[in-house]
């Protein structure tokens, strides 16, 4: 099982999980993080640091998120590796809990 970054991540892209991850499994996009499924030992230690609670375990991502578990595996191909925490959007509170923000994400 590895761990999934949903929708509540996009335009927020905070960066506290990227700390804590002892494999270096994010990977950045724009406006987006996403975990490489390679990559991820299934540590659980970035569920905790997310302030989006955006990152799910791949069998509890919600129903209506599920497309999510295919999203990081394509997007960890293309967006670059992550490794040290960034300062986050300055409007990322401001985006925290908006829905519907798929059509956000930038590629």
């Amino acid at each position: 099982m590895t761990y999934v970054v949903t929708e509540s991540c996009i335009r927020c892209k905070y960066t506290d999980c990227v700390d804590v991850c002892p494999v270096d499994c994010f990977r950045e996009g724009p406006n987006f993080l996403v975990i490489d499924p390679e990559e991820c030992i299934d540590c659980t230690l970035c569920v905790a640091e997310c302030p989006a609670e955006a990152i799910y375990a791949e069998d509890d991502v919600p129903e209506d998120q599920i497309h999510f578990i295919a999203l990081n595996a394509e997007l960890a191909k293309s967006f670059q590796p992550i490794v040290e925490k960034k300062d986050a959007p300055e409007d990322a509170d401001e985006w925290l809990n908006v829905k519907g923000k798929l059509k956000y994400l930038e590629r």
